[in-house]
């Protein structure tokens, strides 16, 4: 009987279980705090992509939020509710609806700005030089997401 030794996992592997482990901690703080807004991830995250001086073609905001386009629906649906946005058809070709942010989702914005900004307590624990280089370091990795121009 031959016995296998056991393989290291590669450092991507080591590193993928690391960064899950805090976005799950930073998940559930942020979660916490979005929920006494009344907002999910899903429509803080739309109110922080959403250009205050332009309005965003719902499309558009699917491929930044990396979802389906009918997942945007829903989002816009419940913003607009709330007084947060307006959707509106867009100038040249009145098919495509475009959000434009309300100054209440303005306000609001600001807040959600403000508080998913602030880092994981163990990165804001760490050496402003070892803060640097994870910061180059994730720069460098989430690059590979947009498309080349």
């Amino acid at each position: 009987m031959t016995v296998q030794a056991k393989t290291r996992p590669s450092p991507a592997h080591e590193a993928q279980k690391f960064f899950f482990e805090l976005g799950m901690v930073q998940r559930t703080k942020v979660g916490a705090r979005l929920a006494e807004l009344g907002l999910s991830f899903s429509q803080a995250h739309a109110l922080r992509i959403l250009d205050p001086d332009e309005p965003m073609p719902m499309s558009a905001l699917a491929e930044r939020l990396f979802c389906d386009a009918s997942n945007v629906t829903g989002i816009a649906d419940r913003l607009e509710v709330r007084g947060l946005v307006r959707r509106q058809s867009l100038e040249g070709d009145r098919r495509v609806k475009a959000l434009t942010i309300t100054p209440s989702g303005m306000k609001l914005r600001e807040q959600v700005m403000e508080l998913m900004s602030q880092p994981p307590d163990a990165i804001a624990a760490l050496s402003e030089a070892d803060q640097r280089a994870l910061r180059d370091i994730l720069a460098r990795a989430a690059a590979h997401l947009r498309p080349a121009d």
